[in-house]
């Protein structure tokens, strides 16, 4: 059985020490590496709706994302994130020329004025100005943001094999529980079966009953209306053609369990075709034990269909 749920959750990340970041002998020590984060989740949906969260400046990686994702999942709703940094990257300090300028054209004002006593402005004095020194981090190149873009990329395909692989392992405890839910109905439909043919019984003593109260009636009722009757209940009765087509769609539901592949949606049909049968049945049981048969095919039926919104 290679039966798969929608259900599944898995999380990647790796780093990688660009080339620019590497030392004339060829190692990195000292060097800041590049880290990524993968992580996707999924659960059921009618489709396949894919949901993205990227860095910013990477959009174009959407694509490619989307189109990894349709190849491995038919169905879920699917939110997928990616995350790209790099800590610890060397700065600069950033002197702000302009309000350097006019700080010191203030001191010359100020000693033109006799305010203060001409000297050079002190280093630790001009340190405590906001604004005029700043830390600026170190751009990173633009090969070195695509290397750890490419690495990122690379471990999509990890990402979603272990995402798969969970979605498979539940989806072979999910198709275990749907099977014995098969077993079920099939002796549900076996023990109603079994009741349907010892219904006439109970149909004849019903019939009598009615014919009794039709012959009593005034004007009594013709012979050919009361065969009409007759023949009118006794259809309404039999409920072989339900049985034989509910045995028809659980060998149906059977032989899509056993093919594997996304089945869910036809699952999802045969479940509404099941749980016709089961009303229909119900409604047409001249027997109590025949009733409540039909009434645990139904229950039986629903807990498939629990199950079966979450196949693929």
């Amino acid at each position: 059985m290679t039966l798969n749920s929608m259900t599944g959750y898995a999380r990647l990340e790796g780093e990688i020490t660009p080339a620019s970041d590497t030392g004339s002998d060829g190692t990195a020590a000292g060097a800041t590496p590049w880290r990524w984060s993968w992580e996707i989740r999924s659960v059921n949906a009618k489709g396949l709706d894919i949901r993205m969260r990227l860095p910013n400046g990477r959009d174009h990686l959407e694509a490619p994302v989307r189109k990894a994702i349709g190849e491995v999942l038919a169905r879920g709703s699917v939110s997928v994130s990616l995350s790209i940094s790099r800590e610890s990257v060397a700065s600069r300090m950033v002197v702000n020329e302009p309000l350097l300028e006019q700080i010191l054209d203030l001191q010359n004002t100020l000693e033109g004025r006799g305010v203060v006593y001409p000297a050079p402005p002190r280093l630790d004095a001009l340190l405590g100005v906001r604004g005029l020194f700043e830390m600026e981090a170190a751009e990173p190149s633009t090969e070195d943001s695509a290397a750890a873009e490419e690495a990122a990329m690379a471990g999509l395909k990890g990402l979603l094999d272990e995402l798969v692989g969970m979605r498979h392992g539940e989806g072979q405890a999910m198709g275990r529980v749907l099977v014995e839910h098969l077993e079920t109905l099939d002796q549900l439909r076996q023990a109603a079966k079994a009741r349907a043919d010892a219904q006439p019984m109970a149909l004849r003593t019903k019939i009598e009953e009615q014919l009794a109260t039709l012959l009593e009636a005034s004007p009594p009722v013709s012979e050919d209306r009361l065969a009409q009757e007759l023949a009118l209940l006794a259809t309404k009765a039999d409920v072989r053609e339900e049985l034989d087509r509910l045995g028809a769609h659980i060998d149906s539901c059977r032989d899509l369990l056993g093919g594997g592949g996304p089945v869910g949606r036809k699952l999802d049909f045969l479940c509404q075709e099941l749980n016709r049968e089961s009303n229909t049945i119900c409604s047409k049981s001249a027997d109590m034990e025949l009733t409540r048969i039909g009434l645990d095919l139904k229950s039986t039926v629903e807990r498939f269909r629990e199950q079966v919104q979450n196949v693929e």
